[in-house]
């Protein structure tokens, strides 16, 4: 197993790490937050990560995982705060633009010739359910917790998560997990069909990831790559027009009292009190 050197430069990146085997390459997320939480390097660096991999033609399966006790927190508050309050008083165009960068690597996955199985262990929130469902293949670790937080933060899920969970559990388990918030454990994403399969342990889950890899990289390449591309055919313009939409949508509910009260509950370290009325636009 070796580490790549992207393009052949000597780039590091800060927020994750690849290494390849025989064919399968793993993407590890590194943080720098706790719980691997997705930060403004993630954001930035993600996009770039996965145009590189689409260059590595030795590469035939990615597997994406999580280091230290957790897959990720999701997007990291405290590295993010100073951007998301310049949102309050930003152009809608200036937030739709950064919702959609945002957007960026996660669609990369979704859209990568290659299939990518994610490994969960520990907690996935918000942003690591968006980023998991992009994923061709998704296994855990009985200790995983799954979480779709952003309602409790007056925010749609915007990167991913409502285009791309409603084919793979239902309409109305993606409702559920987006309307609550609320968490929920590795039972119940296997029997929603959020993950395939669940193992004991977090080293029972890496290798059971790996061994699959390796048994998608064994397979004819173009066989692989054909079969996703066949599957995808049907949902990519339904995913265009909804990121957009969603990213049109959100650039109006950053700038909503909800999310001004959200972030300021934040940094005082309280509960948020949000308008109990349903907004009826922005």
């Amino acid at each position: 197993m070796h580490a790549y050197c992207l393009f052949m430069e000597p780039t590091t990146y800060q927020s994750v790490s690849l290494t390849t085997d025989d064919g399968v390459l793993t993407l590890t997320l590194l943080g720098p937050g706790k719980g691997n939480a997705m930060g403004p390097e993630f954001w930035e660096e993600l996009p770039k990560v996965m145009t590189a991999i689409d260059q590595m033609d030795d590469v035939r399966c990615i597997v994406i995982r999580g280091s230290g006790d957790h897959f990720s927190y999701g997007l990291d508050l405290p590295q993010m705060m100073p951007k998301l309050s310049s949102m309050t008083g930003a152009e809608r165009s200036e937030i739709t633009a950064q919702i959609r960068q945002m957007q960026s690597g996660f669609q990369k996955i979704h859209e990568s010739p290659r299939p990518v199985v994610a490994a969960v262990h520990g907690w996935c929130i918000g942003g690591g359910i968006n980023m998991i469902a992009a994923a061709d293949i998704r296994l855990c670790s009985r200790d995983a917790r799954f979480s779709l937080r952003e309602a409790k933060l007056a925010m749609t899920a915007d990167i991913g998560g409502l285009q791309f969970l409603p084919p793979i559990i239902g309409q109305g388990f993606t409702r559920e997990m987006a309307f609550t918030g609320n968490d929920y454990d590795a039972a119940f994403a296997q029997r929603i069909g959020l993950v395939n399969h669940v193992y004991d342990t977090p080293d029972a889950l890496f290798d059971a990831a790996a061994t699959l890899a390796r048994q998608i990289a064994e397979n004819s390449s173009s066989a692989v790559t054909g079969v996703k591309q066949v599957l995808n055919h049907s949902l990519n313009k339904s995913v265009e027009d909804g990121l957009q939409y969603v990213a049109e949508l959100n650039s109006g509910q950053l700038q909503s009292d909800d999310f001004s009260e959200a972030i300021k509950a934040t940094q005082e370290k309280r509960q948020a009190r949000f308008n109990k009325k349903i907004s009826r636009g922005y």
